[in-house]
């Protein structure tokens, strides 16, 4: 059998922990199209925090040792990876404007695989798709840009990722697997190349179809179930009792589930679901239930913006050149991803009612907020400012050690949308 030499195709926060756990058994290259990503990685650094940094030095280290024998390398040049016979692509999936899948990163990926993929080698994708897109969009790419022929020339698998950002208990290696494979032996050899690393185990689906469909239900269900309690939350507000009161008294029955609301950002959860909806629209079917679900959670931004200011009408505030803080704006808490983070959408509802707005977060990096979202957020706290509303919106560590009382004017409100603080220090919780 050919020894394998993997090249992984992006190194975020999937393609990395993954370069990585293959590096302990084969030569892997990490390629992404980021110049300066690649640097840092070369030198042991990993901005996303995902990757263990002994890890990552250790399997440096190995590649140079071994002369690439075994271990890891990043690298943004075509040339180095067009050896491989085992590529991971783990690109980002986004949806556009309107809500409607992106695939450009996918096709792009796909193009460039084309151009250098042999007789024999796998194209194994794990990005976030509809069904059938591995088949539908991505081979015909392949085999245009190669002119090699499917399940004939090359193979391909699909195995989607499980990354959880900022998780350091159900890691990469603790979460079983989904793969797949365009033929049974293909099918074999993904499950067991996968099997080498990840220790929970591996299942191994009948179709490309059906692990492309597990990966998107499996957001979806997610995101179906923070909406009804987010919907629920509306309800109470008006109702006059606290949600979490209430999910903490229907908890007691065995079969309950406690989901908390909350704000749904994030590369997954707020994501995916458009892309088992896009499907579904395309063979005739209008998804209720997954697209409702999308509305509420999407609607949950506005009304913490709109409460607060209700909140400091009560209270007889003058809304326009108020002062406010947002704690927090990445997606969750004790993590620096800000992707689809929904924490920008409150503070632009609050910029649209006159609000001055400043932003903390000591997990977020400034430049890339402002490169995605053109939003500068404070280096740090400004010793003295008070504000005259608070809203805690990701319960980073160092947020619950605060003393709200040092940032609050008198009158001024807070909302916590993590219900992380004694309910006693906030106005309203979400």
């Amino acid at each position: 059998m050919i020894p394998y030499k993997i090249a992984v195709i992006g190194q975020g926060y999937v393609g990395l922990p993954l370069s990585l756990e293959f590096a302990g058994h084969y030569p892997v290259l990490g390629f992404d199209i980021n110049p300066i990503r690649v640097h840092q990685l070369n030198q042991g650094s990993d901005i996303t925090l995902e990757a263990d940094r002994t890890k990552l030095n250790d399997s440096l280290k190995k590649y140079n040792e071994t002369n690439g024998i075994i271990g890891y390398r990043a690298t943004n040049e075509l040339s180095d990876i067009a050896s491989s016979n085992i590529y991971i692509v783990t690109v980002p999936t986004p949806i556009d404007k309107y809500n409607a899948p992106d695939l450009n990163p996918l096709i792009s990926a796909s193009k460039m695989l084309g151009s250098i993929i042999k007789k024999d080698d796998i194209v194994i994708y794990e990005s976030t798709v509809f069904p059938g897109c591995t088949e539908e969009e991505c081979v015909p790419v392949l085999e245009k840009y190669s002119g090699l022929q499917y399940n004939k020339d090359f193979f391909v698998g699909y195995s989607p990722e499980r990354i959880n950002p900022g998780d350091k208990i159900n890691t990469l290696t603790n979460v079983k697997k989904v793969t797949s494979g365009s033929t049974e032996k293909t099918a074999e050899q993904v499950d067991s190349l996968y099997r080498k690393i990840i220790t929970a185990g591996t299942h191994k689906a009948p179709s490309l179809k059906v692990a492309e469909a597990s990966k998107a239900i499996e957001n979806a269900q997610r995101d179906v179930n923070i909406s009804f309690v987010n919907e629920l939350a509306l309800i109470f507000d008006r109702i006059g009792i606290d949600t979490h009161d209430v999910l903490e008294a229907a908890g007691t029955k065995y079969n309950f589930l406690k989901y908390k609301p909350g704000l749904v950002g994030g590369h997954c959860i707020s994501v995916d679901p458009y892309y088992l909806a896009h499907k579904a629209e395309q063979l005739g079917y209008h998804p209720d239930v997954i697209l409702s679900g999308r509305r509420v959670n999407d609607s949950i931004a506005k009304f913490i913006a709109s409460k607060v200011v209700k909140l400091l009408i009560a209270k007889g505030g003058i809304i326009k050149d108020s002062e406010a803080l947002i704690l927090g704006v990445t997606f969750k808490e004790n993590c620096p991803d800000i992707r689809n983070t929904k924490v920008i959408d409150i503070y632009t509802e609050l910029k649209e009612y006159g609000i001055n707005v400043d932003i903390y977060d000591p997990w977020a990096d400034k430049d890339e907020i402002i490169h995605e979202y053109g939003v500068t957020i404070l280096d740090a706290l400004i010793e003295g400012k008070k504000y005259d509303s608070i809203i805690v919106a990701v319960s980073h560590n160092e947020f619950i050690q605060l003393d709200l009382e040092q940032l609050k004017k008198n009158n001024a409100v807070v909302f916590d949308t993590k219900a992380c603080f004694d309910r006693n220090l906030v106005d309203a919780r979400l």
